[in-house]
């Protein structure tokens, strides 16, 4: 057979033509594979860790994110906010969280691997409303030594700057600290133990 009358530009064109379209076509049959690597939203909800970015979080904010369909809370405290903590100890049910709502890395002042960033879910520990962040002090209207902390208008009760609870309000416990790590300085895992890369 002859190659006379075959322009070779054409040919080129062809063969990349069909490249381009068998590529695309692979790209196709291997995303719906791809994407079912990733965990849906329903095992999310059941527990799947989340990651939290925290990179623009600044100091007195508050972030939250859905993990085991309930809100986690993210706040980065102020100096100021980590120095309250211990002028509210006597006014709390449990201020040294001998009560099991932390992981034992999360056991000290601050409930916090890092003090500056608390990890918590928004949770209230009296029927599950989802309390208010109340960083404003002095609020006499919540309580006359307040310092900063959750507020919960359902029902009354309150939480320091760490979810702890305070005496005399309905919460019976401290709010929750979930189990979580960090991935690197601006990364948290919540979810999943810390050391437990």
């Amino acid at each position: 057979m002859s190659n006379q009358g075959v322009d070779p530009d054409r040919r080129r064109f062809l063969t990349l033509s069909t490249t381009v379209v068998g590529g695309v076509g692979v790209a196709a049959a291997a995303w719906p594979f791809l994407a079912s690597l990733k965990p849906s939203e329903r095992a999310k909800a059941l527990g799947a860790p989340v990651s939290v970015d925290i990179t623009h979080l600044e100091a007195g904010q508050k972030l939250t994110v859905a993990w085991r369909g309930k809100p986690v809370w993210v706040v980065k405290r102020t100096p100021e906010m980590i120095a309250s903590l211990d002028k509210v100890s006597g006014d709390l049910r449990d201020p040294g969280s001998d009560q099991k709502q932390q992981p034992d890395y999360a056991k000290n002042e601050s409930r916090a691997i890092k003090p500056e960033i608390l990890v918590m879910v928004g949770s209230c520990t009296h029927l599950g409303c989802s309390p208010t962040f109340r960083p404003d002090h002095p609020a006499p209207e919540v309580d006359a030594n307040w310092q900063g902390g959750f507020y919960c208008p359902c029902h009354g009760s309150k939480f320091d700057l760490a979810g702890r609870v305070y005496k005399g309000v309905p919460a019976p416990l401290n709010l929750v600290v979930p189990p979580h790590r960090y991935v690197d300085n601006n990364t948290i895992l919540v979810g999943e133990d810390q050391g437990a890369a």
